[in-house]
C-alpha cells in the first residue's frame, strides 16, 4: 500500500520557524536514508515557499485563480510517498520523522489509490486507454 505523508505548520500556533541547523539537516537527512534502506521510499520532497498557483474547477472548466495559500495555516511543507504493508507502518516511520521544522510540525498520512481500489470495469477502460500508465499503477 502506498501512502502520502505531508507535512503543514501547526494550525493551533507553533508556527515559529527555527533555524535550520546542521544538527536538524543530518537529522532530516538520516531519516530519508533510512526510508530508502528500508525500501519503502518512493518519494521526499520539500515545497518552496513563495510564489504557487492554484488551478479550479469551474463551470466544466479549469482556471487559474490566486492562491493556493490563503493562511500560512494551509502552507504543505513537503512530502513523502512509501510504499509500506500498512497504515500501522506507516504511521511508524511517520512517529520516527525529526521534530524541528515550523512547516514539519504536523503530519498527514492518506492512502494513495492502488489498482485494488478501481472498479474492475473502469480499470480495464483504463487499460484500454492508457495501457503504459495502467501497467505502473497495477505493479504496485
Amino acid at each position: 500500500m502506498r501512502f502520502i505523508i505531508t507535512s503543514t505548520t501547526d494550525e493551533n500556533g507553533a508556527n515559529d520557524e527555527a533555524p535550520m541547523t546542521d544538527e536538524l539537516f543530518k537529522a532530516y537527512m538520516k531519516y530519508n536514508e533510512d526510508l530508502h534502506r528500508a525500501g519503502v521510499l518512493v518519494a521526499s520532497e520539500g515545497l518552496l515557499p513563495g510564489p504557487a498557483v492554484r488551478v479550479v474547477a469551474s463551470r466544466g472548466k479549469r482556471m487559474v485563480v490566486d492562491g493556493p495559500f490563503a493562511e500560512s495555516k494551509e502552507l504543505v511543507g513537503g512530502f513523502y510517498v512509501i510504499d509500506v504493508d500498512s497504515l500501522e507502518e506507516a504511521k511508524a516511520w511517520a512517529v520516527r520523522c525529526p521534530v524541528g521544522m515550523a512547516s514539519a510540525n504536523v503530519l498527514t498520512i492518506r492512502r494513495l489509490t492502488g489498482a485494488d481500489d478501481i472498479p474492475q470495469r473502469y480499470l480495464e477502460l483504463a487499460k484500454s486507454i492508457a495501457p503504459e500508465w495502467t501497467a505502473t499503477l497495477t505493479q504496485r
